[in-house]
């Protein structure tokens, strides 16, 4: 029989016992690899690495020969078909290759006369299989990238079972190294020396790729799309093609640079034409090709044609393996200058496919990527010859925009998906640091395989660098979907940890990247100064100098911060217990993300703090603008420990990434609510914006009120400050009142209730500059029914009465089942439903930590066909309202594009036994992943779909919500049932209690 491994970063068993097993090293003394000269050069190649790694992990290094000593264990290293040593195997028929021959890119790996054999059915099969061996004897993938360091051991015994890694589910799997200014565009340059191409210094040399081409083979992925911003990967080193040879990697090209040239070989020597409106040139241009400069098929055809048949006739002369990209978008990523007509994208792909059949052969692989507007041509009906992969796309941020539909046959040449870890573009770039939620990525992706999506996929992933989490889970889901159900994602996560920094601290360090990503999925940090709201006119408004948090309702600024400050504290813990080889690959993996984006909270609570403190003259304001400049020290401290502080300075001006000063017109100009700080297009160091203010404060002391649930002052505001309402069934904080100082000189304040249940701590005090006062009910003498109680606050010679609405409902036994209204609303995680009604084999599942603040919610199988509202499988939710009449229902759902053929994926909401209401999504938001209009910047960058339906509650009591499939891939993370008592949050309010039942 023979063993196939499973997913995940450890995919063979453990190393056997000394004594038992292959002595790979034993007693000091290490195994033969012997490899034959006329096997093909990445077999060749990875053996070198195989002994550089035995002796990583033992300081004994194998020799590496073509010659098959006399005593002595041997590894015997070999591509089926190109090694005569193995080949000799098969035929006296002591090696069975039954299961791999003919396979694409299959190991196996077995002990054959006391020789370990490690084949393949092809090149990167054998590759793969060495890299397996290199993983279990201790040595990470991402040893080099990550200075992980190897584990250390003096014996090594393989155990001798035949094994297999199995065929990859998808064929070609890789990334995208992409949006690499100023990170890796300022880094790889100076520690690996400049491009080679004249005047373009900035370039990435072979050695550089050499170093991502093995890492990529670790991960067992096989194709890559280059650098391109101001990079030629042709041109930066006549090397890059043939080192990708060496290596036997896959090349391919961006989506937006077809025939195997990247777009800045045209643009390094092309300038282009201008015209008038009328589209007469008034200042010529020019380019090699005899043209007009212009990257334009229909202006400039012929050498655009001829561009891209040198292009083809480099790919022929070089010899390498390649992807060749169909297409053409417009210069700068953008839509192409020539309109969208479909005929013009036919006759584009015609002269590519005449250029391939005439320089080469049309049985290269292909693809044609859907990305932005280009899929139009695919919903207009165009579709490419058969042999050509289809690449779908997400929206940019993780949401996959179209899937095949199943209802036709499927398209020859299979489909394939690009995705992104790493974005620049409306409504903001997001590429500082990892900010993947693996529950998400695995739904997705998952979503992806059902739908037939099994030939090729890419993920975007910036810098590379920063993202080593989620691009090695998406090449893990590539190779083996069926390995990786949602079940295994906290033990993909443990064995990630594992693989890098052992197994003692594995869990821990699994649960800091777990809740890591959960965190960081409710918003990109780059976005922590943007509120967007909807007008009741539906404009939607942008504020640049605002938190999306509250900083009044719900305490949520400070939840959400207090929740990041504990994650640091934990991530902080761990690096202390850790070995001191470990700790700087856990900044690398894992410090520096969590610690700087905790500090980035800690400095946004600080700054918009300050900004409404000082709005209502508070004197603390001050102290926090001091406390906001010294977290932007602290920001810039981790970066500089990043940059010199860690592996001896290997890292020196990676940690460039500005993601402070999104947003500042002023300083950068008017692409500045998108676009990193840059000016020139070279990256600006951050500065703090919104700026902090700071007061004149008078001397003499003067009283100041706020209360909880407003931005307002008193005295100064109109009216009377109100407390939000207090239940006895309330799951929000407690309600809290600030007396603060408008002067320098501190007063005594005292505190009175109008009634002796209502409990103010504490009762008065000193006021240096503000002191908080937390306001409870004493429940067992509240009377029954709504009262209003003034508290009286006097200080300083004034006073301000506040009032506090106590709601004190009488719930009867038969009402406490499920949620229970407090405050004016119900807030209900999706998954803590009361019921999952099925409907066949359809039903409602949880994905752990999908939601921003819980599990979401969604229809399985994915697949599934669209049902009629009220027939398919539903959730219910009991709850007791106190408030009969109109009621709003908000869903928060997962940001999804209509993946499927329709006008808009839908569900379905009805109360007790009422007719379900149908929800089209994508009609409601108005979001367009097509034309990426502001609705759908908004539910992108929220990450949410924040859609609603308004029912009536005839009579107080217990109800039954029902939420209803109609559509699959809608993600359904909380509910809100609003009777007149929301407050506007980010996150919704806190979870409602709950009875039994």
């Amino acid at each position: 029989m023979l063993a196939v491994a499973g997913a995940g970063s450890v995919a063979l068993p453990g190393l056997a016992e000394a004594g038992s097993g292959f002595p790979l090293v034993s007693r000091g003394k290490a195994a033969t690899i012997v490899v034959s000269p006329g096997d093909l050069p990445g077999v060749r190649r990875v053996a070198g690495d195989l002994a550089a790694d035995v002796e990583r992990v033992t300081g004994v290094r194998p020799v590496v020969t073509d010659v098959v000593p006399a005593h002595g264990p041997v590894v015997l290293v070999g591509t089926l078909g190109h090694s005569p040593l193995v080949d000799a195997l098969v035929a006296a028929g002591r090696l069975d290759v039954s299961g791999i021959a003919g396979k694409w890119e299959t190991s196996l790996s077995q002990v054959v006369d006391g020789r370990l054999v490690l084949t393949g059915s092809d090149q990167r099969g054998v590759i793969y299989g060495v890299y397996e061996v290199s993983r279990r004897i201790g040595v990470s993938p991402w040893y080099w990238w990550a200075d992980v360091p190897p584990a250390r051991a003096s014996e090594l015994h393989i155990p001798g079972e035949r094994f297999s890694l199995g065929t990859p589910h998808v064929k070609y799997r890789g990334f995208f190294i992409n949006d690499e200014n100023p990170a890796l565009g300022t880094w790889a340059p100076a520690y690996f020396g400049p491009g080679l191409a004249p005047g373009f210094p900035n370039g990435f040399n072979h050695e550089f790729f050499a170093k991502v081409f093995e890492t990529m083979l670790r991960l067992r992925a096989n194709y890559l799309w280059p650098a391109v911003w101001g990079r030629a990967f042709a041109e930066d080193d006549p090397l890059n093609h043939a080192t990708a040879k060496e290596y036997g990697v896959v090349m391919g090209t961006s989506h937006e640079a077809p025939m195997m040239r990247g777009i800045e070989e045209w643009n390094r020597h092309a300038v282009p034409a201008v015209r008038d409106a009328a589209g007469n040139i008034t200042t010529p241009g020019h380019d090699p090709y005899g043209g007009t400069g212009e990257w334009s098929f229909r202006r400039n055809g012929e050498a655009i044609k001829a561009y891209w048949t040198d292009g083809i006739r480099r790919m022929a002369r070089e010899d390498f393996e390649g992807v060749v990209t169909l297409g053409m978008r417009g210069n700068g990523d953008v839509s192409l200058p020539d309109g969208d007509g479909i005929e013009l994208m036919q006759e584009i792909i015609a002269a590519e496919r005449d250029i391939l059949a005439r320089e080469l052969s049309t049985d290269v692989p292909q693809v044609w990527t859907l990305y932005k507007e280009v899929q139009r041509y695919w919903a207009q009906g165009l579709r490419p010859p058969d042999d050509v992969i289809v690449v779908f796309t997400d929206d940019n941020w993780g949401n996959v925009r179209k899937h095949p539909d199943l209802s036709l046959p499927p398209h020859p040449g299979g489909y394939g998906l690009y995705y992104h870890f790493d974005y620049v573009g409306g409504g903001r770039n997001y590429k500082w640091v990892d900010t993947a939620l693996l529950a998400n990525t695995w739904e997705q992706l998952h979503q992806a395989s059902a739908y037939g999506n099994d030939r090729l996929w890419v993920a975007n992933v910036g810098d590379m660098k920063g993202n080593e989490l989620p691009l090695q889970f998406f090449l893990d889901y590539a190779w083996n979907p069926s390995a990786l159900p949602v079940e295994r994602l906290s033990t993909w996560e443990r064995e990630f940890a594992s693989a890098n920094f052992g197994s003692a601290l594995a869990s821990d360090i699994a649960s800091v990247l777990h809740d890591y990503g959960r965190l960081q999925s409710r918003r990109k940090p780059e976005l922590l100064n943007r509120r967007i709201t909807l007008q009741p006119d539906g404009a939607i408004v942008y504020d640049d100098q605002a938190t999306p948090f509250s900083l009044v309702n719900y305490r949520e600024l400070d939840r959400v911060t207090d929740e990041w400050q504990a994650l640091a504290a934990r991530s902080a813990r761990i690096s202390a217990r850790l070995p001191a080889a470990y700790r700087d690959a856990f900044y690398e993996l894992v410090g520096y993300e969590v610690t700087a984006s905790a500090n980035l909270y800690a400095l946004r609570r600080a700054e918009f703090t300050n900004l409404l403190y000082a709005a209502q003259g508070r004197a603390s304001a001050n102290g926090l603008a001091a406390v906001t400049e010294a977290r932007f020290a602290d920001d810039l401290a981790l970066a500089e420990k990043y940059n010199t502080g860690i592996a001896g300075g290997k890292w020196k001006g990676f940690q460039t990434q500005p993601h402070i000063d999104y947003g500042d017109v002023a300083r950068y100009g008017p692409n500045a609510p998108w676009q990193q700080p840059e000016l020139n297009n070279v990256a600006l160091p951050d500065v703090i914006f919104p700026a902090v203010r700071r007061l004149s404060l008078p001397a003499e002391a003067s009283l100041g009120v706020a209360v909880d649930g407003s931005p307002e002052a008193w005295p100064g505001a109109a009216g009377r400050p109100v407390l939000p309402e207090f239940s006895p069934f309330q799951s929000a904080p407690a309600q809290y009142i600030d007396v603060f100082n408008r002067g320098r000189t501190p007063f005594r304040c005292t505190v009175s209730a109008g009634a002796p249940w209502v409990l103010v701590e504490p009762r008065g005090g000193r006021v240096g500059e503000e002191l908080r006062m937390t306001v409870r009910i004493d429940w067992s003498r509240a009377p029954k029914g709504v009262t209003t109680v003034p508290i009286t606050v006097s200080g300083a010679g004034e006073s301000v009465v506040v009032d506090a609405v106590v709601a004190h409902r009488d719930a009867p036994a038969p009402w406490r089942r499920g949620f229970v209204e407090a405050g004016g609303y119900v807030s209900m995680e999706a998954s803590h439903c009361s019921a999952n009604v099925s409907a066949g084999p359809v039903s409602w599942r949880p994905i752990p930590d999908l939601g921003r603040t819980g599990a979401g919610m969604t229809p399985f199988p994915v697949t599934a066909a669209s049902r009629a509202a009220g027939a398919g499988p539903r959730l219910e939710y009991r709850m007791t309202l106190f408030t009969p009449g109109p009621v709003t229902v908000w869903a928060y759902l997962s940001p999804r594009s209509n993946v499927l053929q329709g006008d808009g994926l839908r569900y379905a909401v009805s109360f007790d036994d009422a007719a379900p209401q149908v929800v089209n999504i994508t009609k409601a938001t108005g979001a367009d992943d097509m034309t990426m209009n502001r609705q759908w910047e908004r539910t992108t960058s929220d990450n949410v779909n924040l859609t609603s339906t308004r029912h009536v509650v005839a009579a107080p009591g217990p109800h039954v919500l029902k939420v209803w499939m109609v559509d699959p891939a809608v993600v359904v993370q909380k509910l809100v049932v609003d009777t007149g008592g929301l407050r506007p949050s980010y996150l919704g309010p806190p979870e409602s209690m709950r009875w039994p039942g």
